[in-house]
Parts: structure tokens; sequence; C-alpha cells
């Protein structure tokens, strides 16, 4: 399964950590790959601030060997269809992650172009929804 993170994720622990945490993104991850091994799944993560560098990984999963894909795209959830398109066209089950409820934020962050072309789409359990994703494994990918 591979992660995918978009745009300021990378700051994750210093960003807004009443709203974020205060985990890093490889504190999580390392916490994601443990359970990921406990139940036999390889786990591969990225994180970029470019729409094409993510456009790119998930366009390319499939032929590296990932059954499915986990992304939080943050901005890039409410307008990018270029995003949009390549999970759309990845031909593997996605899905969206987000660490707050962007259904209860600004009015803005309310909209995401991602969720009709993913699988499944969580919001709003912090750092548990990365867990989450990976423990829905057996349901998406059957």
């Amino acid at each position: 399964m591979l992660f995918l993170f978009g745009p300021n994720l990378g700051a994750l622990g210093l960003r807004d950590p009443e709203a974020y945490g205060g985990e890093t993104l490889p504190e999580l991850m390392g916490a994601v790959e443990e359970r990921g091994r406990d139940l036999g799944h390889e786990i591969g993560w990225r994180q970029s601030d470019h729409e094409g560098d993510l456009a790119g990984w998930l366009l390319g999963a499939a032929s590296e060997g990932f059954g499915a894909v986990v992304i939080n795209p943050g901005a890039l959830t409410h307008y990018s269809y270029a995003l949009r398109d390549a999970v759309e066209a990845s031909g593997l089950p996605v899905i969206e992650v987000h660490m707050t409820n962007i259904y209860a934020r600004e009015e803005f962050r309310r909209h995401s172009v991602i969720s009709p072309v993913a699988r499944a789409t969580i919001a709003g359990l912090g750092a548990g929804g990365y867990h989450l994703a990976l423990e829905s494994l057996q349901w998406i990918t059957s």
C-alpha cells in the first residue's frame, strides 16, 4: 500500500499541532509501517508539495507493485482536477484521508474533487485515519 501526502503535510508536528497533532510525518508513518508489517503488508510512502509529483506517483503505483493507495492531497483536495484524474486513471483502489474533518471547516474546504473517484474517504480521525485506511485494505482490494 502506497501512502501519498500532499502540500504542507511534511510540516506535521510543527504546523498547527492543535489541529494536526504533534507527531511528525516520519513518526506517523513509522507507526503505520509497523502495523503494516504485523498485518503482512509492505508500506511505501512519499510526500511532495508539488501536484505533478503526486500525479506521477499515483500513475506509477501499480507498476511499482502497490495494490492500493492512501492519499491526503492537502489543499489540492479542493481544486486539483489533474490529481483527481490521476486517482481515476491509477487503476487502483484509492482511499482519501484527511486528519481534520474537512466538512466542518471553512466553506472552501468542504468540497473534495477527489472523493467522487476515491473508493472511500476518511476524515476527522487525526493520525488514526491512516491506521484505519491500512486496516481497511482487506475490504477495498477484494
